[in-house]
This record gives C-alpha cells, sequence and structure tokens, in this order.
C-alpha cells in the first residue's frame, strides 16, 4: 500500500516499541523489509506521548501536524482469539473477519493518502478531540513507574526493577504495552517467568471484554470472533 500512494506525500513511520533493546526488533524489521521509515523506542517515548495502550496502534497527523484521527487499533481484530495455541492456525470463518478487520483499516489509510482532507475517514477537529483519550493521574504514574523500572532493569537492579514495573501495571491495566512489557522483562530475569502462559491467562481473563477495542470506522466488523472462555 505505501509504494502505491507514496508519491502522494506520504510517509508512514513505524515505531518498534521494545524495552529489551533493538537487539530484540531487528530481526522481525529486518524480515518484513520495509521501504518506510522504522524507528526503536525503548523508552515507550511514542507511547508517552499518543497515550497508546496497545500494538498495533496508529495516529494519523496531517501535513500541518494536526492529529486527524487519534491513536486507535490499526486493523487488528479480537478474531485472533481464536487461534490454536499449538499450531497458531485460525478457524476459517475468524481468519476472514481478521482479514477483513485489515483490509477496511488499510483501504482507509490508502483513501486519506491520496485524498487528504476530502477523505472521508478524516475526523473534523470536534470529532478527533471526541475520540481523544485523555491521560489521568494514575497515566503518569504507571508511566513514570514503568520509565525507573525499565531503567533500574537495563543497569541489572533486576529485584529493585520489578517492583516498580508491577506498580506500573497495576496503576495501568488497561495498558497491554505496559504488561507485555514488564513480562518481556521478567523473562529476561532469573526468574524465567513463563510470558507466553501468564499472558495468555490475562487475556481469556477479558471474556466478551475487547483486546482491541475497533477504530471508529465505516464497515470494519465488529463481531467478537471467538467464542469467550468462562
Amino acid at each position: 500500500m505505501y509504494n502505491e500512494v507514496k508519491e502522494h506525500d506520504f510517509v508512514i513511520i513505524a515505531v518498534a516499541e521494545e524495552s529489551r533493546g533493538a537487539e530484540t526488533a531487528t530481526e522481525f524489521i529486518e524480515a518484513a523489509a520495509p521501504q518506510y521509515v522504522t524507528l526503536i523506542d525503548t523508552e515507550h517515548h511514542i507511547a508517552d506521548l499518543y497515550n497508546m495502550v496497545n500494538v498495533p496502534q496508529s495516529v494519523w497527523i496531517d501535513e500541518d501536524g494536526t492529529i486527524v484521527r487519534p491513536a486507535e487499533t490499526a486493523g487488528s481484530h479480537d478474531a485472533w482469539r481464536s487461534m490454536n495455541r499449538e499450531d497458531m492456525s485460525m478457524p476459517d470463518d475468524s481468519a476472514a473477519i481478521a482479514a477483513k478487520a485489515k483490509e477496511t483499516y488499510v483501504n482507509a489509510v490508502r483513501d486519506w493518502a491520496v485524498n487528504g482532507s476530502d477523505s472521508k475517514h478524516v475526523f473534523d477537529a470536534a470529532a478527533a478531540r471526541a475520540h481523544l483519550k485523555l491521560p489521568n493521574e494514575n497515566t503518569a504514574l504507571a508511566n513514570a513507574n514503568f520509565r525507573l523500572g525499565r531503567y533500574l532493569h537495563s543497569i541489572g537492579k533486576i529485584e529493585e526493577a520489578e517492583g516498580f514495573l508491577n506498580t506500573a501495571s497495576d496503576l495501568r491495566p488497561e495498558s497491554w504495552n505496559i504488561y507485555r512489557q514488564t513480562m518481556n522483562l521478567k523473562a529476561l530475569g532469573p526468574m524465567g517467568l513463563a510470558a507466553d502462559e501468564e499472558y495468555f491467562k490475562r487475556v481469556d481473563a477479558l471474556g466478551s471484554k475487547r483486546y482491541y477495542e475497533p477504530p471508529d470506522l465505516e464497515n470494519f466488523p465488529h463481531e467478537l470472533g471467538f467464542q469467550p472462555q468462562d
């Protein structure tokens, strides 16, 4: 899609949020061989600035530097929760829903790249403000605890770091970014925690609540695409 529309003064900047360092994200970037700019944010500045709680999320910013779509799920869908965790396969109906979600979002981005402010997917100022999810005091405190925990971990103070990381996740349970990065850092430590197993337990505990909140986008599928566990 990017190669089709890049001549319309359209730029993608992809940012990997990876506390463990560039070497952990680089292999995936190299495998994808993207033609657009890719960055690695070990300190999660992007998530803090745009109040992002999961990946992939995106923000649409026009040529004047104005946010015309605030942070939102970028084409992913809860249908992935139907996945067989042994072989990573998905039922055909769930896979079709996930594919439709991705296609719908990519097509919307394409339309914006070509048509700019005339795209039907661009929010006006009032709608953009209405879709903003503003941080609160807990958000700021959680981000500060996470930042300190990540730093302490990076200098080898693992046990001290764990307390701050856990506090960050407790203060902001809606942030899967903080939770997953905390679990990843713990898995590197002497405890050797089974990060994937704990992660899926937390996902299952959502029941019918959303892991990926659907974007406010025409024709984006809103069905769950999986059977919630009791």
